[in-house]
């Protein structure tokens, strides 16, 4: 058994969350926040069968897509504004995928 810890960008929870209940596959999600932009964030942990692993894989891949967001810098002053009118495009998005080994597991209700 394994345990798939993906970070993922919130916008792509939705999607991703419907595509793992429609293959039967129990997710449980948590809020995080981090990296260069100090982004809202989504932590998935999914507990999966070995065998499982490639497709939860292929889920993340197919629902968690970089995409470009622009970034507008706060500049020390007003100089240095005049001199830089814009933004600057950052890629953000896809996932980062830890996957661990997990020695057991139950379910308790």
């Amino acid at each position: 058994m394994k345990l798939v810890m993906a970070v993922i960008q919130h916008e792509d929870e939705d999607g991703l969350v419907q595509a793992l209940e429609e293959a039967n596959v129990r997710s449980t999600r948590i809020g995080s926040s981090g990296g260069f932009l100090r982004a809202s964030n989504v932590t998935m942990m999914i507990a999966v069968q070995d065998d499982q692993v490639e497709a939860v894989l292929g889920l993340l891949k197919q629902h968690c897509k970089r995409r470009t967001r622009h970034l507008y810098p706060l500049l020390p002053n007003l100089e240095a504004r005049e001199r830089f009118l814009g933004s600057i495009p950052v890629e953000v998005g896809g996932a980062t995928v830890f996957i661990l080994p997990v020695d057991r597991m139950e379910r308790i209700d």
